[in-house]
């Protein structure tokens, strides 16, 4: 399901929002965060970059492939990658989509989320990593 925006944010104001979740611990469905707006500035910064490269801290692979998945699909993405499974437990999946690798391996931080790293080809375009955002954001 790819999801479409509808509202008229600036990348400005979608690079502000996407930031206030920098490292920051917030449980999953935090009631305080309104995820049509997220989802929405997360698609306006990926339509503005060139590529993105995306990695998922998470208590489990299948949890990690699952949100990988759904995110691929909601921002307009066919490819359906799968990490080599690790030692069951907390992974860190790392999948670029330039390259096709997408790898797990073991995670001891303490933030789950997704980060997605947008890169564009200009340095005055959008170049920065917004995570780390919720596990569920695409979840419907």
């Amino acid at each position: 399901m790819s999801f479409q925006a509808s509202t008229n944010l600036t990348a400005q104001e979608a690079q502000e929002l996407l930031r206030q979740f920098i490292c920051l611990d917030r449980e999953p469905s935090s009631p305080d965060l309104e995820y049509a707006i997220v989802r929405e500035a997360l698609i306006l910064v990926v339509d503005r970059s060139d590529f993105q490269i995306f990695g998922i801290c998470t208590d489990s692979i299948a949890q990690g492939q699952q949100a990988l998945h759904r995110y691929l699909a909601a921002l307009g993405r066919d490819e359906r990658p799968e990490a080599v499974p690790i030692t069951d437990g907390v992974v860190y999946i790392k999948y670029n989509p330039k390259t096709g690798r997408c790898h797990a391996e073991p995670y001891t931080g303490k933030h789950r989320g997704v980060l997605i790293s947008c890169q564009s080809a200009y340095d005055d375009d959008i170049n920065e990593t917004f995570g780390h955002l919720p596990i569920d954001l695409f979840d419907v």
